[in-house]
């Protein structure tokens, strides 16, 4: 790749982790709302995601000037960040068992879905630059697709409610996410570990 090719997909990639950032932003305030009145525990948790997503990205936009062996660190870094999400769901999830509320399927579902396309969007800007700059842009790259996946089984959590009634399984994906999370937690750290490994080896 001649050095015009990588600024080019360097200039891309500012301008893919700025968009998400925002995007991820702006939903978060949307889908805490929701969750706080309707008290559920799926959509805490993915709103909590959606804010740490954006600090994701925000230190990807920082860190793009910094050397490799500074990505590398920061990559690691954002694997525990990742696992935020998956402990505030956990939180959530046993204080729920104490007062068992049953969120609206309605605002559940309608929300999830909302969430879902913006986790899309984010996706797609994110899946050209998955492989590049180690583990900073696998972090970003993961958060979105897991939030994909998450945000599908927080629409069937909102259809099942509204047949059964039950807190379950708006429970049940909210400790999924958390499951998410830890998984794409340990790609990040293993990423970044590799990286700064291959530089040690060089250096």
């Amino acid at each position: 790749m001649d050095k015009s090719e990588n600024s080019n997909l360097t200039t891309d990639l500012r301008a893919a982790v700025r968009f998400v950032a925002i995007a991820n932003l702006a939903y978060f305030g949307i889908e805490f709302a929701v969750a706080s009145t309707i008290g559920s525990v799926s959509l805490f948790a993915d709103s909590v995601d959606f804010l740490e997503d954006t600090s994701i990205n925000l230190l990807i936009l920082l860190a793009l000037g910094w050397t490799a062996v500074a990505r590398a660190r920061t990559g690691k870094f954002l694997a525990l960040l990742i696992l935020v999400p998956g402990l505030a769901a956990v939180w959530t999830a046993v204080a729920k068992f104490g007062a068992p509320v049953t969120p609206d399927a309605n605002l559940l579902t309608i929300t999830g879905a909302g969430a879902l396309l913006v986790n899309f969007a984010c996706a797609i800007r994110l899946a050209r630059h998955r492989h590049g700059n180690g583990g900073l842009t696998r972090a970003a790259f993961l958060s979105a697709r897991n939030d994909v996946l998450a945000n599908i089984a927080i629409i069937a959590a909102g259809i099942v409610t509204a047949i059964t009634l039950s807190f379950w399984p708006d429970l049940i994906v909210g400790i999924g996410i958390a499951l998410l999370n830890l998984d794409a937690a340990k790609e990040v750290w293993e990423a970044s570990d590799s990286e700064t490994s291959d530089l040690e080896a060089e250096a």
